[in-house]
Parts: structure tokens; sequence; C-alpha cells
């Protein structure tokens, strides 16, 4: 006889709950870290306090009376008679952004791709990476002149009035930035980058502060995803779960073998078997379902030698087995198909009047 092998469910879950309960609070954990770390980094957000936010810049245009707006969404960018940022302008429909640009008094973008400054920009041109260091501005514009020398890279730009060796460039009223340095909380006190955002955000008295972001219906259809805009927390809280589901995998994916055939460790007898299951039927005062079993049993074991299938009519087969036994139909009928016993005593004569009549039945 061999023993079940396969755990069920209840062992399952004993085996489970520790690696389950591990799994979730790395994902809780990552999850945390994701939504501190990115509220706390968010690129040129004049809420974020992060290396890379914006608040310290936004808190000094404030001190200067510059009233700072920021708003997602390209139908909020509005800035007509003021000042329009756009953080991440290649988000943005070109189509979009000249229509904001039309309406904004100055514009200033950071870091936009040819295909923007053609839609925006058109006497402006993108010449390459340049490498972040100190530079002067090398040029006559008065907002790089009166900063002085700046920490700058990202893109060089050609054409128009060029700065700081193309780290700046203006066409119009449109200024466009190489990199987001000068602009950020870690690199505003840096040379001359205070100075120069606030000449370029501060020309006038309202500054809208324009930072694309996921559900804007002014972005790009199909050329930035989700992923994109999602803050670097997430990634590494999702890398993380990924990692650590991938290690419980590697520890709970054992083979089963094959079923092992082990003796048991007891060996009941069958008369043992009978004697407790007839002990909690007295228990239980269900001599009914007891004298229903052993005529069940009888009826099993007599059936056959008669050739008669085991649902046969009551009135046929009482009649072939009174005739093999010698006794008159009804008398077997009343000991197969009878009503239940009143009584253990009752139960008892039951049990002898089958056996007698499989005897004389099997002879």
């Amino acid at each position: 006889m061999s023993a079940p092998v396969s755990p069920d469910t209840r062992r399952a879950w004993r085996a489970a709950r520790t690696p389950v309960a591990i799994v979730l609070l790395v994902v809780l954990a990552g999850v945390v870290l994701a939504l501190v770390r990115g509220g706390d980094d968010r690129a040129l957000d004049p809420r974020s306090y992060g290396p890379g936010g914006a608040h310290a810049l936004a808190r000094l245009l404030d001190g200067q009376g510059v009233g700072v707006e920021p708003v997602f969404r390209a139908d909020e960018a509005a800035a007509a008679g003021g000042t329009l940022l756009v953080t991440r302008p290649d988000l943005v429909r070109p189509e979009r952004l000249a229509a904001l640009a039309r309406q904004a008094a100055s514009v200033v973008l950071v870091e936009p791709s040819e295909e923007t400054l053609r839609a925006v920009a058109p006497a402006l041109d993108a010449t390459g990476p340049l490498n972040e260091r100190v530079r002067q501005p090398g040029c006559a514009l008065p907002a790089a002149v009166e900063a002085g020398s700046v920490v700058l890279g990202g893109t060089g730009y050609d054409g128009g009035q060029s700065c700081y060796g193309g780290g700046l460039a203006r066409d119009g009223d449109v200024t466009v930035l190489g990199g987001a340095g000068p602009l950020s909380n870690a690199a505003l006190a840096d040379e001359g980058n205070a100075a120069l955002a606030m000449r370029l955000l501060g020309e006038h008295e309202r500054l809208v502060w324009y930072i694309p972001s996921a559900g804007d219906p002014g972005l790009r259809a199909g050329e930035e995803s989700l992923y994109g805009l999602l803050p670097s927390g997430w990634v590494f809280g999702a890398v993380q779960a990924g990692i650590a589901i991938v290690l419980l995998a590697l520890w709970r994916a054992r083979r089963l073998g094959p079923v092992v055939t082990e003796p048991l460790p007891v060996v009941v007898r069958a008369a043992e078997t009978v004697e407790g299951r007839a002990r909690l039927y007295r228990r239980a005062g269900a001599a009914d379902h007891a004298a229903e079993a052993l005529r069940r049993a009888a009826r099993e074991r007599l059936l056959p030698l008669l050739g008669l299938p085991p649902d046969a009519e009551p009135q046929a087969a009482a009649t072939a087995i009174g005739h093999r036994a010698g006794r008159h139909p009804a008398q077997v009928g009343a000991l197969l198909y009878g009503p239940p016993p009143t009584g253990d005593s009752a139960l008892v004569e039951l049990a002898d009047a089958l056996d007698a009549l499989e005897n004389e039945a099997g002879q």
C-alpha cells in the first residue's frame, strides 16, 4: 500500500507562506522607496527638493516677485504675457508646442531635439553632445553677460544668438538651454547658474512651468511610453521585486519524484475495523444505518450467486434467493428489505438471520 506524498492545500500554504511574506515585504519596500525617491527627485519639478528638482530656483523667483505656476498638461500651459518654461519639450507634439510658444512673451526650452527646433526656433540647429564644464558667455546676450561663467553641458546648438559654446542659444523670444544643470537644486549654486536661471525665467512677472506628464493630451502619440514617464524609483522597486520572484521560483521549483511505496506504520486487522465501526454506530444510536449496511453487504454477496444485477428488483431478488435457500420469498424480502430494527437486540437478531440466510443460499 502506498502513502500519498503530494502536499495538500494546507501543507502547501504552510510551506509557501514565509516566502510569500518575504516577497510582499520586498514589493512593499520597493513601492515605498519608489514613492519617496520619485517624489523627491522629479526632474526640474519646482515642488521637488531632490537634486534633480528645482524647488530652490522656484523659491528664488518667488522672492523676486515672479509668480511660478507649475502645470502638467498642454491645455493648462498658456502663458500669455509671461514666460513659458518647458522642461521636456520633445514629449510635446511640435505643432502644439509652437502654438504655446506663440502665446507666450518668452519661451525657455530645455535640451530640445532638432525636430522641436524646426517647429519653435527654426534658426537654431542642434550640433551634438556638449561636455559639462565651466563655460564663459562668449556672446552679447544680456542675461549671459550679467550671469558670467556657468556650469553647462548636454546638447550644443548653433545659429541665432549662441552663448556658452553652444550650451545656450536664442532665436527671437525662444531661448534654448543645452542641459538642465543651471536650473536644478544640485547645481544652482555653482558659478553663475543661479544668476543665469533668474534672468532667463524672471523676465516677466508670470512664469508658467510646464512639465509634460502622463495623461497629457498634448504629448506625442506613440513616441513616449509610460515607462519613460515613470520616475527612476519605480524601476528600482520593480527590479527588486523581479529578483525576489526569480529567487523564490528557483528555490521552490523542485521536481516531485515518482510515488514511493511505503509500508503502513501500523497494520489494523479487518476485525478490529469492523468492531470500531460498530462501536461508532452504537454510540450514535444508528441501528438503522448499521442494519442497512448489513443488508446491503448480504445482497452484494447473494445476488451474484444467482446471476442477478446489483440493482435487481426486491421482489425478483427475494423470489430467487428464497427458491435457492428453500424459504418463502416474503420471509427473505423482510430480511433483506424490511424495516429497520428498533434496538440493539433486534439488530443482533437481524445479523444472525442474515448470516443464516447466506449459509443456506450458498450451499
